[in-house]
């Protein structure tokens, strides 16, 4: 899940186990609530033309979300947002096709759906902010200014009215995105502030378990709920439940999952991580514990994940892991089939390998936990069910596992203990075989450095094909040679 090329986020990764509601849902249940929220819209603005009281409406929408419960007012939030920018967008393909009745109707639905949202707002919590109001109420000003404009445009037979009124709805709709957009924020990070101080002034364990798999399935909605829930602290109340032992394994895994979609390298967002600085220590101080003590490969998993993206995140996170015996953690964990069992897993292991593999005292720690032999198993990693996300798994192991290599060959005891082991033929063996590697020219581009980073330090182990094709070459011709070459079955 790594920033490596091919790397991954964290929701691409399967995982088996009693949480794994939190991140399926049921993709028809959840379009017939959006479809009932949808109607009910349609219904009441267009084919009925009643007034509309705020609370009724939100109480409907209330009741179409579900039961009662800590997540259910983000949630209704969040559902409705997408039907708004839904809306939105689809106001504007329709404008670009200046069809008029279909965008003034909708224009009408945007509205209702604007006001659906800011009375469910308020409906949540009496007393919202200045700036939250202000913003619902440019919102509302900008929804009736478009309803208007647009019913005039149906009035309008001249073309070049109607040119100049296009550009007058197009900037409107721009304006009335951005207000919507910035409600949505203000209200998600008011909604996301009150689970943070649920989870710190709760002394319920079992509150604080259900608190933090709401704040889990939020960072499966995307990055702005991820940015959202670092910039209110987030981070801090996850660090305290992970480094509270009075806690269950399964909430401080839930916790170690919401650190890796809060760090993961694929977020375009940093600045609001300044707390996770401060408490990194202790914070991959317990995750390199609840690596070593998880009791199925889940939860080892999740801690391993965490881990991986927070060695991208700082480069002092990998001498803190070297300081705390963490490779002896993982490779050990490696041999224990119960924790590490899946490509997925050995994918957040070789990926901390890689990262730590810039350090030059790493290299001592490898050998003496046997972990070039580990990295040369790593290259042989093969998908037992053949699944396009274990594929691809695989693959990422396979490259970083060679990048591994590489860094650490820089070392003459590793280049030699690499060349007993064999990893000279089975580099040569990924770099000639496009089914060895799946076809996949990352692996291939990382074992031709790899390869060529051993040769440098022992050239014996090749043959004069083999150095001449993949070592003495340009890189660049060494990799079209080899993407091109088609493999023999004789």
């Amino acid at each position: 899940m790594m920033a490596l090329p091919g790397g991954r986020h964290l929701d691409s990764i399967p995982l088996p186990g009693q949480r794994l509601h939190l991140m399926q849902v049921d993709s028809v249940q959840r379009w017939m609530d959006d479809l009932k929220l949808m109607t009910e819209c349609e219904c009441m603005c267009v084919l009925q033309a009643k007034p509309i009281s705020l609370e009724e409406d939100a109480q409907g929408d209330l009741i179409l979300a579900g039961g009662s419960g800590p997540g259910d007012p983000l949630q209704l939030l969040l559902k409705r947002g997408w039907v708004i920018n839904t809306e939105l967008r689809r106001i504007g393909q329709k404008l670009a096709q200046e069809r008029w009745a279909r965008v003034h109707s909708m224009s009408v639905r945007l509205a209702c759906h604007a006001r659906s949202m800011v009375s469910e707002c308020s409906a949540v919590s009496k007393s919202s902010s200045r700036e939250m109001g202000q913003v619902e109420k440019l919102l509302m000003e900008k929804c009736s200014e478009l309803s208007a404009v647009t019913e005039r445009c149906l009035q309008v037979e001249n073309e070049h009215v109607l040119k100049s009124m296009k550009a007058c709805v197009s900037e409107t709709l721009s304006t009335l995105g951005q207000h919507f957009g910035q409600l949505l924020e203000l209200a998600l990070t008011r909604e996301v502030q009150a689970l943070v101080r649920k989870i710190d002034a709760s002394d319920n364990i079992y509150i604080t378990e259900s608190t933090t798999g709401n704040l889990f399935s939020l960072t499966q909605e995307g990055a702005s709920l991820c940015r959202i829930i670092a910039k209110v602290d987030g981070v801090l109340c996850l660090a305290d439940i992970l480094t509270d032992n009075s806690h269950s394994e399964a909430t401080r895994a839930e916790a170690a999952a919401v650190v890796a979609q809060v760090t993961s390298p694929h977020l375009p967002f940093t600045q609001h991580l300044s707390s996770f600085l401060e408490n990194m220590e202790e914070i991959v101080t317990a995750l390199v514990k609840l690596c070593q003590e998880a009791s199925s490969g889940e939860v080892f998993l999740l801690a391993s994940a965490a881990l991986a993206n927070i060695t991208f995140f700082d480069t002092m996170a990998c001498e803190m892991l070297l300081q705390l015996n963490a490779i002896r953690v993982l490779l050990e964990a490696c041999s224990d089939k119960q924790r590490v069992d899946t490509p997925y897993t050995r994918d957040q292991i070789v990926t901390i390998l890689a990262n730590m593999s810039v350090l030059e005292q790493c290299a001592s720690d490898i050998i003496q936990e046997n972990g070039v032999q580990l990295i040369m198993g790593m290259l042989s990693e093969k998908p037992r069910s053949g699944t396009p996300a274990e594929v691809a798994a695989c693959e990422r192991v396979q490259q970083k596992a060679a990048v591994t290599l590489a860094r650490l060959s820089r070392d003459p005891d590793v280049a030699r203990e690499a060349v007993r082991l064999s990893c000279v033929s089975r580099l040569i063996e990924l770099c000639r075989s496009p089914s060895e590697r799946n076809s996949s020219d990352a692996v291939l581009v990382a074992c031709l450095a790899a390869l060529r980073r051993l040769a440098g330090v022992c050239p014996e182990g090749l043959q004069d094909s083999d150095f001449q094709q993949l070592v003495q070459p340009r890189l660049v011709d060494s990799f079209l040679l080899c993407s091109n070459m088609e493999e023999s079955f004789v």
